[in-house]
């Protein structure tokens, strides 16, 4: 099954990309050609670049603390295990103390390296990190991959802390939702959203097999999908089909 995922605010758009980019430096950095180790460095930027948020890390530790209440709350239940509550608390406590503790913003230390920030200010152009435009660099990815990978997890380091808090935070927040199975009418499927409850994340699981690719879209009264198809002129064209697939709303 293909799993998409479709935010329904811009803060959990912002964590989205930022766990994109997380996964993406966590499988380039142990890897060993010069080429990975170039392209984990351009994560760390693109991850500096959606960091500038002003408010990322009040958000960040806002969602934190609203998590860390919810959980409190369940105190007492009969249902809850006090060691894993206590055990989930903490963690939420250890992060938000890691970003609170975090100079300025997410990877703002790196900007006072003038090596690093003389690569960032050239990868956004194309082909500008040849090695005449910048020759440390080049002589940097001729190192052993071991001290490339070093120096990667040294600067990514920096990051750590946001990085394990969105990662707690969207894990608490998918659990939060109980998958359900529907059926797109002709390729097309709507569906009013409950008052009184804000949703912020909609996950959808369609079987590969079927070669469709949902267009999602939703607010805080309704959402709608339509199925389409990739046809060989490269082209998505709408599905005419009966389809079902699984649909997570999370709050």
């Amino acid at each position: 099954m293909i799993l998409y995922e479709y935010p329904f605010n811009e803060r959990i758009r912002t964590y989205l990309r930022l766990e994109h980019l997380f996964r993406r430096l966590g499988e380039l950095v142990p890897r060993d050609h010069p080429l990975d180790h170039h392209y984990a460095l351009t994560t760390i930027f693109e991850v500096m670049d959606v960091a500038t948020r002003a408010d990322l890390k009040s958000d960040v530790m806002r969602d934190l603390e609203k998590q860390k209440q919810t959980l409190n709350s369940y105190r007492g239940n009969p249902a809850i295990a006090e060691s894993v509550l206590d055990h989930v608390v903490g963690e939420l406590d250890a992060c938000f103390s890691a970003v609170n503790n975090l100079p300025g913003k997410a990877g703002q230390s790196l900007t006072e390296n003038d090596w690093l920030m003389s690569i960032r200010s050239r990868v956004g152009i194309p082909g500008g990190t040849c090695e005449f435009d910048l020759p440390a660099y080049y002589a940097w990815q001729h190192k052993d991959a071991n001290t490339r990978r070093a120096d990667l997890e040294r600067w990514a380091t920096t990051l750590g802390p946001l990085a394990e808090s969105i990662h707690r935070l969207l894990k608490l927040l998918r659990e939060s939702g109980v998958p359900q199975k529907v059926v797109a009418s002709a390729g097309q499927f709507q569906q009013n959203l409950p008052q009184g409850r804000t949703f912020q994340l909609m996950r959808l699981r369609i079987d590969p097999a079927l070669g469709l690719v949902p267009e999602i879209s939703g607010n805080r009264l309704m959402v709608s999908v339509r199925l389409m198809r990739h046809e060989a002129d490269d082209r998505l064209h709408a599905s005419s089909d009966d389809t079902a697939f699984e649909m997570t709303l999370c709050s």
